[in-house]
């Protein structure tokens, strides 16, 4: 298996890397285009504003390269801005194209709560998956983002409460999103990423 994590330059990939090395999955850092082609799982993490995102992910050439894995139903994983990179537009400093890969816009947390949404929370189910084997309803994560999905909520996984209902996790076919940072969230973190580790190794398993 090759389980890359996106580099494009922002977010703390160390931490992030560390993580799943200790669930036992171990990922490749890099923005290699011939890498990232052969992956059998992505993971997109990502802080900071969403256009200057996407800018860098086209000057590396990555966009059509990302929805195409995406589409081939590469497992996929997208971390806080990374999640939020997956859906159609953000509102975030004006209006900007995200990947697509699931229908939905980025807008920003309504100020009748304080802005950006920092620290722990807790995470309530909407759906059951896989992905959250491992966790139970009202465990604490650990949110820094100041946007979030708006959406039918067709994906909708887990969420929060924070002046709006905050998407947590959600999955579309093989794509998976955590608002979150699961690096930085203990013990939960690490078994959603158990977790989403098994579910790769169950579509590596099963395309074979």
């Amino acid at each position: 298996m090759k389980n890359i994590i996106i580099d494009y330059g922002v977010g703390n990939l160390d931490s992030l890397k560390r993580a799943f090395e200790e669930i036992g999955f171990p990922v490749i850092v890099s923005n290699d285009l011939e890498q990232i082609k052969e992956a059998t799982s992505i993971i997109l993490p990502g802080v900071g504003a969403f256009k200057a995102a996407m800018d860098e992910l086209q000057r590396l050439n990555l966009v059509e390269l990302l929805i195409s894995k995406a589409k081939i139903g590469t497992p996929f994983l997208g971390i806080c801005l990374g999640m939020q990179l997956l859906y159609e537009f953000s509102e975030e400093g004006g209006d900007h194209r995200g990947l697509g890969i699931i229908d939905g816009v980025i807008k920003q947390i309504p100020e009748n709560v304080k802005v950006p949404h920092m620290g722990w929370n807790k995470l309530y189910f909407q759906s059951d998956e896989k992905i959250l084997k491992y966790v139970t309803e009202e465990e604490y994560v650990y949110f820094v983002h100041s946007f979030y999905v708006s959406s039918t909520n067709a994906e909708l996984i887990a969420y929060s409460q924070y002046g709006v209902k905050i998407p947590g996790i959600v999955k579309k076919e093989n794509i998976y999103g955590m608002q979150f940072h699961p690096e930085k969230s203990s013990e939960t973190g690490l078994n959603l990423l158990k977790a989403y580790k098994e579910l790769c190794i169950y579509d590596s398993i099963s395309s074979n």
